[in-house]
């Protein structure tokens, strides 16, 4: 059995992420989402089987102790990071596996799993970016603002990615994302053991 594919995917705030990878896990039940291990508390609206798995400070600590993490940062006084076993079994299991990480984080993975392969997710014009900030309405100016130069940072680090992404469409940038993973899967360095095995009982 051939291995699955760990997929980094990253993009600025206001670029759809979210609303895109949702699309994608409905038209691709099959490709599974790496939860987060936080230790911020619990909102109304999030569930154990959510985007987090809730852990107290001392656990994450003892986690980052016993190198379980793929990556982690601190915001705001607690912690993010990926669990590593997680995507582990889903890799060795032939299941892709979804990493929404952001860019530092991103770079973190790759030193751990070189084997990762990445996307960026790229909205259509910074217009569209501006528009998709500002229509929120739950934010002041300058807090948009200071969105709009964080995302700008971000855009110009995604030369660092094997593949860019543009959400103009939820149902095309859906189907680009599975056609990578699908492609992927096809490159000779993922058939090796299959090659192999038809070789052997040639």
């Amino acid at each position: 059995m051939n291995k699955g594919i760990p997929l980094i995917v990253s993009g600025p705030s206001g670029c759809g992420k979210d609303t895109l990878l949702r699309v994608l896990f409905e038209k691709y039940p099959q490709v599974k989402f790496s939860i987060s291990a936080v230790t911020r508390p619990k909102r109304g609206s999030d569930t154990e089987d959510g985007k987090y798995r809730f852990v107290t400070r001392e656990q994450f600590e003892q986690m980052l102790r016993d190198d379980e993490l793929l990556e982690h940062n601190e915001y705001v006084g607690n912690y993010y990071g990926t669990p590593r076993q997680p995507v582990s079994d889903a890799v060795n299991n032939g299941s892709d596996i979804v990493l929404e990480i952001d860019v530092n984080g991103a770079a973190q993975i790759r030193e751990k799993l070189p084997e990762a392969v990445s996307v960026f997710i790229m909205p259509p014009s910074m217009d569209s970016l501006r528009g998709r900030l500002t229509g929120r309405g739950t934010e002041a100016s300058e807090v948009v603002e200071q969105r709009l130069a964080q995302a700008i940072s971000e855009i110009g680090r995604a030369g660092e990615y094997d593949y860019i992404v543009i959400n103009d469409d939820l149902q095309t940038a859906a189907d680009e994302i599975y056609s990578i993973l699908t492609a992927e899967k096809a490159k000779y360095k993922n058939n090796k053991n299959f090659i192999n095995e038809v070789l052997n009982n040639a």
